[in-house]
């Protein structure tokens, strides 16, 4: 890359590269598992997959790790447009590497785009709240905000009827009951909620949360163990329950899936909104199909999340982190 071609240096676009991979770090994933890579050669941000990482029992398919790693390419997305670069980006690039899951060319300046200044400034404040929401409703020009927000990262949102809302609940305590009783899957759990300290990933015990009375259920992540959160003395009566879909799931579908997952929850934490995913019912092939009635069969369902607002002002402590040492790998 040459200065009078797009007016941006070598070094500047890698630099820009280098920060957008940073802030990526902290998009989520399924049991904070953070299955994914960054090369940066050039002006260019190569995305990967880690398979090493993938939930081998939880996600046998490979859907939730493709989710994972398209929240993480959006996070460096909105960084680099936040940041006032233009990009070019290509989602499975290289059918020979199927690991390679998308580049990030830096192709010029531009203006900020305040847009994406709002949805980078939620980076840091977002977190998964599994406390119980209070009786305070999402009002529905925030849901048609978020509903746009999803359909412009090419997948669909759908709202849960109130009336529908205990389908959801049997779809999740089915799938919760198949993994509770499936030894591997009790091993695996086991695994990523016991990590070593230095392994900086994984779901702590600090944030998991008590069980107690809700709408819908909310994953016991310790059931041998002592939760950190107290559940609150609310049961989700205000919530939100959506649907992140799409129209296959296909790896790209798949992709943009998870594109849109992070998009809908950096806007939520804009809107002041707690969120929290949910993906037992999407692990499972049998409350999967029950999702799928729920969306009338017009499309494959990615992610439920929860939305609504939670009245303790005490904060959600911070999932750990991996360095950027073991994520990013920068080349000359």
């Amino acid at each position: 890359m040459t200065e009078s071609a797009h007016d941006v240096t070598r070094a500047e676009a890698r630099e820009a590269l280098e920060l957008a991979a940073r802030v990526s770090l902290r998009a989520p994933s399924v049991f904070n598992s953070q299955p994914w890579t960054w090369r940066v050669t050039g002006d260019i941000l190569e995305l990967a997959s880690d398979p090493h990482r993938r939930l081998g029992v939880t996600d046998a398919e490979g859907r939730l790790l493709l989710l994972s790693c398209g929240g993480a390419l959006h996070h460096a997305r909105i960084a680099l447009a936040a940041g006032g670069w233009r990009t070019e980006v290509q989602r499975l690039p290289d059918a020979r590497r199927p690991d390679l899951l998308a580049t990030i060319r830096v192709a010029g300046r531009i203006e900020p785009d305040p847009a994406a200044r709002d949805l980078a400034s939620a980076i840091s404040r977002r977190r998964t709240d599994r406390r119980a929401f209070g009786e305070r409703p999402v009002a529905e020009q925030t849901l048609t905000r978020l509903r746009r927000l999803v359909e412009a990262e090419g997948a669909y949102l759908h709202v849960v009827p109130d009336d529908r809302v205990p389908e959801l609940a049997i779809s999740v305590d089915l799938a919760a009951d198949a993994n509770y009783f499936d030894p591997a899957h009790r091993t695996e759990l086991t695994n990523w909620t016991h990590r070593p300290a230095w392994t900086s990933d994984g779901v702590p015990p600090a944030t998991a949360v008590e069980p107690g009375l809700r709408r819908v259920p909310v994953r016991n992540f310790l059931p041998d163990g002592s939760p950190g959160l107290l559940s609150g003395a609310d049961h989700d009566e205000g919530a939100t329950y959506v649907i992140v879909f799409g129209t296959t799931d296909r790896p790209v579908d798949l992709l943009r899936g998870g594109e849109a997952m992070s998009a809908l929850l950096l806007r939520a934490t804009v809107e002041g909104l707690a969120t929290a995913p949910i993906s037992e019912a999407v692990e499972v092939a049998w409350p999967r199909i029950l999702l799928t009635r729920l969306l009338s069969d017009l499309g494959e369902p990615y992610l439920i999340v929860r939305l609504g607002y939670v009245e303790s002002e005490e904060p959600v402590p911070p999932s750990p982190r991996r360095t950027p040492n073991e994520v990013i790998r920068i080349e000359e």
